[in-house]
């Protein structure tokens, strides 16, 4: 059984009560819900959340919910917290509460390498970057794998350095540069395993909990999709998904 759990918290550093901001009169965590249950994959979603209002609204929208303690530190220890509850589940799906319109095709990307290869625990998606912006923003999490497409490192900063190119513009046409799309994939077992873990050195320098996994030698498996999401960390985020949803909605 394949579950997804969508963490909430309402108490988002940047944009305080994140999950229930309104693009075209639903709930952010709406939009994401019904995005996620697009997968083909998924057996199943679940909500996590650590705020009364979350899970009111939550319900209203006909979600299975969860509530979980609000001292969890990470979207990790919450969706954790729900896995240890879901026995028959044998993976597990973070998807990330501030991706409204994630398409399910990206979410069955990222689980296939689970289902091919037993040898993989955690998988996540990278895209390439194509633009000056996203490659110096630090809210854009930029990520470099080997040729297996194992993850090597994650860094808020442009990776790789590319020495020669004279500009930003010339790293991005020279170099396959990727962003990191935190959406994760993991085998309940390995998922558990993870958040009994301590915060490492560069996790804490990063403010980024995969490289936790990296610091304990916990394999990354790397998709790279031509699909595209959008990220909603601060109100200007905010103002471009409604953008974009009034978009979609022109089009149908």
């Amino acid at each position: 059984m394949i579950v997804g759990i969508i963490p909430a918290r309402f108490a988002s550093t940047r944009l305080q009560g994140k999950p229930l901001k309104l693009i075209g009169g639903k709930p952010m965590l709406q939009h994401t819900y019904e995005s996620a249950k697009k997968s083909k994959l998924l057996s199943d979603v679940v909500i996590a959340v650590d705020d009364e209002r979350v899970y009111n609204a939550a319900k209203k929208f006909g979600a299975q919910v969860e509530m979980t303690p609000k001292d969890l530190e990470t979207g990790s220890d919450r969706i954790a917290y729900v896995a240890k509850k879901l026995f028959t589940a044998e993976i597990i799906v973070n998807i990330q509460g501030d991706e409204p319109f994630i398409p399910g095709k990206m979410i069955d990307e990222a689980i296939e390498p689970l289902l091919f290869d037993k040898t993989v625990s955690v998988s996540t998606l990278a895209k390439r970057i194509t633009t000056v912006d996203e490659l110096n923003s630090p809210n854009i999490v930029k990520v470099v794998f080997d040729y297996n497409n194992y993850a090597l490192y994650f860094s808020r900063s442009p990776i790789p350095y590319v020495r020669e190119a004279i500009s930003d513009k010339q790293k991005i046409r020279v170099a396959d540069i990727y962003k990191h799309i935190g959406l994760y994939v993991y085998r309940k077992d390995k998922l558990l395993e993870f958040t009994t873990l301590k915060q490492t050195d560069l996790e804490k320098f990063e403010k980024l909990e995969q490289l936790r996994m990296l610091e304990n030698q916990m394999r990354i498996k790397v998709v790279v999709t031509d699909h595209e999401s959008i990220s909603v960390d601060t109100e200007d985020d905010l103002d471009m998904a409604k953008l974009y949803y009034q978009r979609m909605q022109e089009n149908l």
